[in-house]
């Protein structure tokens, strides 16, 4: 089956505009956006992803990571392919980096996930591994369906989205980890291919729906590592009435199109965790030690 996403226009020449992220891909029929799962057929935008998960896995919540949301509970993870990130670190790219008919999947609709949730005793969903976003209509379907059923809802994302799409999923969100890669608009450009502010705007409407928020930074050495950018970031938390939300600094380990980095040193990551202790980040954490 394939489901007409909700976010798009068409335009002239058979094209059809995707409205989800600021990317605002054009189109053409018969093709893919940048994520490679929102697609034009016949001058209307499908998700190939909808109801094809190409993962699914029990996790501990703190896996995901978030450490201050039900703790030590496990939770149902689920991804399908796609991401509207061009990460050069990229750790699952091989799931996030193809097209959903590149990969094998599941086919489980929202309410059989829901059923598998409350089968396996989880609490609770994540939508996790790549990015949820560029199949959200999967995920707002799924999540609404969970919290009937008592469950919540966790996302794990980048942040990447236009403030439509993401104002319809927050009121079924629980809980977010955002993946906030730097603190410099120049190197999302350059390694993820985004922007940062809206990232930025994505963590503010969260903490505004009263969603729980923990934040990731990877440190890519000689990339991110820059400590004043670091102290500027964590001032930014600081100013935003986000001093409670845990923030981890993750070690990198050489991957994808970045394998001749080295990994982070832990050096690097202590500095960084005094830093934010200093500007008045109250759970400070090291990640992939």
């Amino acid at each position: 089956m394939q489901y007409t996403c909700k976010y798009f226009r068409s335009k002239d020449n058979d094209r059809v505009e995707c409205l989800l992220c600021p990317h605002h891909c054009s189109i053409p029929e018969g093709k893919a956006g940048l994520c490679r799962s929102r697609k034009n057929v016949g001058g209307v935008l499908v998700s190939e992803a909808y109801e094809h998960p190409c993962a699914l896995a029990i996790d501990p919540v703190e896996k995901k990571p978030l450490y201050h949301f039900h703790p030590g509970t496990k939770c149902l993870s689920i991804a399908c392919t796609g991401c509207n990130f061009r990460c050069l670190n990229c750790q699952n790219h091989d799931i996030s980096q193809v097209a959903p008919k590149d990969v094998r999947a599941y086919d489980i609709t929202p309410e059989e996930m829901v059923q598998i949730c409350i089968e396996q005793r989880c609490p609770g969903i994540a939508y996790t591994y790549t990015e949820p976003l560029t199949y959200i209509e999967y995920v707002t379907d799924t999540a609404k369906l969970a919290h009937e059923h008592g469950l919540w809802n966790i996302l794990v994302t980048a942040g990447y989205v236009c403030t439509e799409p993401l104002n319809d999923l927050l009121p079924w969100l629980d809980a977010a980890n955002i993946d906030l890669k730097s603190f410099s608009d120049d190197i999302y450009r350059k390694v993820s291919g985004g922007d940062l502010q809206t990232v930025l705007n994505t963590i503010l409407a969260m903490r505004d729906a009263g969603v729980w928020i923990e934040l990731t930074n990877l440190l890519i050495p000689g990339v991110n590592d820059d400590m004043e950018m670091i102290r500027s970031m964590c001032q930014w938390i600081v100013n935003n009435k986000l001093e409670n939300a845990p923030l981890h600094f993750s070690r990198f380990f050489p991957q994808y199109r970045m394998k001749h980095l080295p990994p982070t040193p832990i050096v690097t990551l202590k500095k960084a965790q005094q830093i934010a202790q200093e500007e008045g980040i109250h759970h400070v954490y090291l990640g992939n030690v």
